[in-house]
C-alpha cells in the first residue's frame, strides 16, 4: 500500500506529532487536583479573579516539564480570561542584564497595548513606565503575568529588576504574577534580603513521574483513537498489541534502565520518538524490538566510548575524582586527586597499579584532551596544570557503566564506584 492508504503511515504521523506536542503530552495530568498543572492554575487563576499579586517558582531538572506545564496553564487561562491577562516573557540567558530586561519588558508592554516604544529610554524611564502600566492594568482589572525563564540568571548582579518588579507589586493598585522557572532547587536562596522579603515563597517542584503516572503517560501518547482515523479495527488491534508490550517484563526492564540514567519526561519522549520511528510499516504495529533499538540508539554516548579507550591509570584518576565529589569536595586539582585519593587507595588496598607522578600527569592531560574532565575556568592558562581546578564531565552512572563494560577493568575500581 502506498501513501495515505496505509493506516500505519497515518498512525506514525499521529504518534510523532503527539510526542512533539508538549500540550498533548501533559494533558492527562491536568485533571488531577494534586498535579502541578492544577496547583499552578489555581494560584494564577485566583490571582486573576481576586485581583491580588503573587510570585512563584517552578523548580526541577531540565526536561521535567516546567515550561510545558506553565504554557499549558497560560493557554487555558487565556481561553477563560482573554481580556484579563497579559503575558510578558523574559529569559535569564538573554535578559540577565537589568537594563536589557527592563527595556524588554517595556517593549513587550508597548506591543501588548499598542503604544510607541522608545529605544532611547533609560533604565529609570522604563522602570517608571513598567510601574505605571502595572497600576493602569490594576485599575482595569487586568493581570500581567511575568514569566522569568532561567530565573537564577536574574539573581546575578544587583538584582535591580527583581527588586523593582516585586516592590511595585506591593502596591494595592498593581495586579501581577511573577513566575520564575529554574533548574536550581535553591533558586530562592540566591535572592538578596530586600528581594526575598518581597517574594511570596511559593514553590512548585517538578519530580520524575511515578510508576502510575508513567503508565498513564505511555498509554496516552502511544494508544490510537478508536473512533476516528486510522480505521477502527486497525486501531483496536494496535492498542491490544501495545498493552501486551507495556505489560511485558522485558519492556519494564528497558524503561527502568532508561529512567535510571535520566528520569525526566524529555528523555522519555526522546526515547519514544526513536521507538516510533523504527516501527515497521509493513506489519503496522509497534514491537518490543522497536523499543530495544531505541534504547541502543539513545544509550550511545561518545563519552562512554571514550572510556573504553582509557588506560587503567586514567580510570583510576576518574574514579578518584568521582570519590572526591561524593565527599562534597567541589574544588580539587591534580595534586589533591593524587594525594587525597590515589595514594590513599594504593595504601589501603596495596594495588599494583601505582605509577610515577610524571606518568600520572600525562594521563591527566590525556583526560582533558578527551574532554572527560575539564578545567573550572580559563583564567589559569599561565598556571601549572597540576594546580588548576578541574571537574568531571561524566556522571556517576556513565562512569559505572563504562567500568562495567571495560574488559580488563580492575575489580577494585568497580568496588570503589559502588561505595
Amino acid at each position: 500500500m502506498k501513501g495515505r492508504e496505509n493506516p500505519a503511515e497515518d498512525a506514525l504521523i499521529l504518534l510523532r506529532s503527539r510526542i512533539c506536542n508538549p500540550n498533548f503530552v501533559f494533558t492527562p495530568f491536568s485533571d488531577s487536583p494534586d498535579s502541578n498543572y492544577s496547583k499552578l492554575k489555581f494560584i494564577i487563576s485566583s490571582s486573576v479573579t481576586e485581583a491580588c499579586n503573587n510570585s512563584i517558582l517552578l523548580l526541577g531538572p531540565r526536561g521535567s516539564g516546567k515550561t510545558a506545564v506553565l504554557e499549558l496553564v497560560i493557554r487555558d487561562l487565556l481561553a477563560e480570561h482573554a481580556d484579563m491577562i497579559s503575558v510578558i516573557r523574559l529569559n535569564g540567558i538573554l535578559h540577565s542584564d537589568d537594563n536589557c530586561a527592563v527595556k524588554e519588558i517595556a517593549r513587550q508592554l508597548c506591543v501588548e497595548h499598542q503604544l510607541l516604544f522608545s529605544k532611547m529610554a533609560s533604565f529609570d524611564d522604563n522602570s517608571q513606565f513598567m510601574i505605571a502600566m502595572l497600576r493602569e492594568c490594576g485599575l482595569a482589572h487586568k493581570t500581567i503575568i511575568f514569566v522569568l525563564d532561567e530565573f537564577d540568571f536574574f539573581t546575578q548582579g544587583k538584582q535591580r529588576l527583581l527588586y523593582s518588579l516585586l516592590d511595585a507589586m506591593q502596591s494595592v493598585m498593581s495586579q501581577a504574577v511573577v513566575i520564575g522557572v529554574s533548574c536550581r532547587l535553591d533558586a530562592d536562596q540566591l535572592l538578596e534580603k530586600r528581594v526575598r522579603s518581597r517574594f511570596s515563597h511559593r514553590k512548585v517542584l517538578f519530580l520524575p513521574p511515578s510508576k502510575e503516572d508513567l503508565q498513564r503517560l505511555l498509554e496516552h501518547i502511544l494508544s490510537l483513537p478508536v473512533d476516528t482515523s486510522p480505521p477502527n479495527d486497525y486501531a483496536v488491534e494496535f492498542n491490544m498489541k501495545l498493552h501486551q508490550i507495556l505489560a511485558d517484563e522485558r519492556f519494564k526492564e528497558i524503561i527502568n534502565t532508561l529512567l535510571n540514567s535520566d528520569s525526566t519526561v524529555k528523555h522519555l519522549l526522546r526515547f519514544l520518538f526513536y521507538a516510533v520511528c523504527h516501527m515497521d510499516l509493513e506489519s503496522g504495529f509497534l514491537s518490543l524490538d522497536n523499543f530495544r533499538t531505541a534504547m541502543s540508539s539513545i544509550q550511545r554516548q561518545p563519552k562512554m566510548e571514550y572510556l573504553q579507550d582509557c588506560s587503567i591509570l586514567e580510570l583510576y584518576i576518574l574514579v578518584c575524582m568521582k570519590r572526591l565529589e561524593v565527599k562534597e569536595q567541589n574544588s580539587y586539582n591534580f595534586n589533591s586527586v593524587m594525594k587525597a585519593e590515589y595514594k590513599g587507595i594504593h595504601d589501603a588496598y596495596q594495588t599494583s597499579d601505582y605509577y610515577a607522578r610524571n606518568v600520572c600527569l600525562r594521563a591527566f592531560e590525556h583526560l582533558v584532551q578527551r574532554e572527560l574532565i575539564c578545567f573550572m575556568d580559563n583564567r589559569g592558562n599561565n598556571q601549572s596544570i597540576e594546580f588548576r581546578a578541574v571537574k568531571l564531565l561524566i556522571s556517576s552512572h556513565e562512569l559505572y557503566q563504562g567500568l562495567k563494560s571495560y574488559r580488563s577493568c580492575p575489580a577494585i575500581l568497580r568496588k570503589l564506584v559502588d561505595q
